[in-house]
């Protein structure tokens, strides 16, 4: 009998949310399914879904560990790493080896999700058809997504320009099912990718409902795209995409919370999450608690430390400095405090950021003005408003109030900023740096000759 492998991710259990009651359904997908099980039904292709969302929670993406690499590699002397794994130090460091095992499995998980989304994608027309625009666009947007963030960490930012030269990661849209030679497929350029993820984002956003349970929704998969083109510097489009996650998601009465610290540590999504990674007792994996939190509230021993030249960028009476504690002998953001908290992907007040952005880049105040925007965000944390707006202003706001949840290096990226080292402050890191970029990972060069390493990694 002819076999489909799905790799999936081990996971204890997943909640899905059942329309109209309070039931829960606990699923523990196999490591391997074959295709007439696995493909054949409705049910089973659904289940199926559920493990391609297992690969995105899990803490090598989304679960953590794709933010905590955007806190180290843009750690810009306003955080430290003080923890003994030394995997984040080498981001940290920005020395990446080649056989780093978090960057391994980071990109071993996401690629499991995309060839599970592939598989997905091929037997659609099994479900049910009331369901198949969902359960496709559910698939469409695992896979953008996921391509999204692998081309941003392994690939040089699209701001550094050559985007039709630059190398990406390898594009695989067909079902990995027994490996070949034909499977070792060589890297995409950077245009290539992203123009790939657009196309998957834009149908998941035109098939997904609004309402889903804490799965992906129509606003989420705008949310991603306004985050996409922003990285490209397509403004107008980043301003239209944002403007459609807040139009359709305060339809869904979703909306900044009057209190800037209880957006975090909530056991469920608060009224402003957009997306967020759901975590329990069951599935505990967090690794921004894990890292950046402390042995009285389940963590470790603080590995984050926050330095005085970030805490200084904050104007005095700003609430969001309530955040900063110390504990464990040094100081703290209490964003990651909690055990058994969700891990925010999306926020509503990065969409009010990347439209005032967008808006005042490209002289428009489609939805609001970009004062309007910012100021709504100012207010929130009982600063005075402001009476105009410079580009500077906007984006040190986005700064601030995006600070350590997993934005940093990118925006630096995209605005074509600097990183200062962390223990060197003569050396300063260009934004499309080499030393900014991830390597191709050891075991994927080995295994795929095919496979161009990135400059400075050797190969």
């Amino acid at each position: 009998m002819k076999k489909i492998y799905i790799y999936l991710t081990s996971f204890s259990l997943i909640l899905l949310s059942l329309t109209g009651c309070e039931d829960q359904l606990f699923l523990t997908p196999p490591q391997s399914v074959d295709q007439e099980i696995a493909l054949n039904s409705d049910a089973n292709v659904k289940r199926v879904l559920v493990g391609a969302y297992a690969d995105l929670r899990d803490i090598s993406v989304w679960g953590g560990r794709m933010l905590l690499y955007s806190e180290m590699l843009g750690a810009n002397n306003e955080i430290r790493w003080e923890g003994t794994f030394n995997q984040p130090r080498e981001l940290f460091n920005k020395s990446v080896f080649t056989n780093n095992t978090f960057i391994t499995e980071s990109w071993l998980v996401g690629y499991s999700a995309i060839n599970i989304c592939n598989n997905i994608l091929e037997a659609i027309n099994v479900v049910d058809e009331a369901d198949r625009d969902r359960v496709r666009g559910e698939a469409l947007f695992i896979r953008g997504a996921i391509y999204f963030e692998l081309a941003r960490f392994y690939g040089l930012p699209y701001s550094a320009g050559n985007t039709s030269s630059n190398l990406a990661v390898p594009i695989v849209l067909t079902p990995t099912r027994e490996v070949s030679p034909e499977d070792q497929v060589a890297r995409n350029t950077v245009e290539e990718v992203y123009q790939q993820v657009i196309s998957d984002l834009s149908t998941a956003e035109e098939l997904l409902p609004s309402i889903n349970g804490f799965f992906a929704r129509n606003y989420v998969a705008a949310a991603i795209l306004s985050r996409v083109y922003l990285q490209m510097e397509n403004f107008g489009e980043a301003r239209d995409a944002a403007d459609r996650a807040i139009a359709l998601s305060t339809a869904q009465e979703k909306r900044l919370v009057s209190n800037y610290m209880s957006a975090f540590n909530t056991e469920t999504d608060s009224p402003e999450d957009l997306f967020t990674i759901q975590v329990n007792t069951q599935d505990p994996g967090n690794n921004m608690h894990l890292f950046y939190s402390t042995p009285d509230f389940g963590g470790r021993d603080g590995d984050v430390t926050i330095l005085n030249s970030h805490v200084n960028l904050y104007e005095s009476g700003d609430e969001r400095l309530e955040q900063f504690q110390i504990r464990a002998g040094d100081r703290r953001t209490d964003k990651w405090r909690d055990q058994f908290r969700n891990v925010k992907v999306v926020r509503l007040a990065e969409m009010y950021l990347t439209r005032a952005e967008a808006n005042f880049r490209e002289g428009t105040a489609l939805g609001a003005t970009p004062l309007e925007d910012i100021n709504r965000i100012r207010e929130r944390v009982s600063l005075t408003e402001k009476t105009s707006i410079t580009l500077e202003e906007i984006l040190m706001e986005r700064k601030l109030e995006l600070a350590h949840e997993g934005h940093n290096i990118h925006d630096v990226k995209r605005t074509r900023g600097s990183i200062i080292d962390n223990t060197d402050n003569s050396l300063i890191y260009s934004y499309d740096d080499a030393r900014l970029v991830l390597p191709i990972p050891q075991r994927e060069t080995d295994a795929n000759p095919n496979l161009t390493q990135n400059p400075g990694y050797g190969g």
